[in-house]
């Protein structure tokens, strides 16, 4: 029997807390609920669940600074739940290392697609998605001035110095070190880095790219207005 993906769900409301919990749970994941930002904390600590679902505003320690310290401490898919649209509250989420967003009220089946899309992604990527396209070398190796990215090793450095990235936004990167010098538009990032088979929203894919610059360098993937985004060849 496959072992299964234990969740970790942060939620202070007592009704949507337990109803969440149940419907997880009979699709078959394994559910650790909590009703603070502290106790979440600890327990994503003990269990190190495989992803975590973590709503805004909780008392204790709320869900942003929550989803700050886990991303200190490891790579864990994580998903911000949240009452507003407010894109505020969207955008601290994802600034924070939150992988994407699900706005409450939310249908169940809607947070299941939403999670399994989430944990295909931070799966093993198949042989196209390692970035085995032109330009990389036999060891599977990209390289664009300073940026050296192992597509095999699922390694970047910069300047010789090893770059920290995400699940998500390696995969990312990897999409955009597919096509140098291909515009590439926030609806296709969308379908091809999140998995998302309906329109999604694209500040998901903004604050991504804006985070995946400060970290490869600020001018190494250019905005092309009106169209998206490309990668410096």
């Amino acid at each position: 029997m496959a072992e299964q993906t234990h969740v970790l769900f942060v939620e202070d409301d007592d009704v949507i807390r337990e109803a969440t919990q149940l419907a997880l749970e009979r699709v078959g994941f394994a559910v650790t609920a909590m009703p603070d930002g502290l106790s979440g904390l600890e327990a994503f600590r003990a269990d190190r669940p495989d992803i975590a679902l973590l709503d805004v505003m909780v008392p204790g320690l709320d869900g942003v600074s929550l989803c700050r310290r886990i991303r200190d401490e490891s790579t864990v898919p994580v998903i911000m739940l949240s009452a507003r649209a407010d894109s505020i509250d969207v955008v601290l989420g994802l600034e924070a290392g939150a992988d994407d967003y699900v706005t409450k009220p939310f249908d169940g089946a809607v947070l299941v697609a939403r999670i399994r899309a989430v944990l295909r992604r931070f799966g093993h990527a198949s042989g196209a998605d390692r970035g085995e396209a032109a330009g990389a070398d036999d060891g599977g190796v990209l390289t664009f001035g300073d940026l050296r990215i192992d597509t095999e090793g699922m390694e970047v450095r910069r300047a010789g110095r090893p770059v920290a990235l995400t699940p998500t936004e390696m995969r990312l990167l990897l999409e955009f070190s597919a096509a140098p010098g291909t515009v590439l538009s926030r609806d296709r990032l969308l379908e091809r880095v999140w998995d998302y088979g309906w329109g999604g929203d694209t500040r998901v894919v903004d604050v991504h790219v804006q985070r995946l610059r400060t970290k490869i360098g600020q001018d190494r993937i250019e905005t092309v207005r009106g169209f998206g985004y490309k990668l410096k060849a």
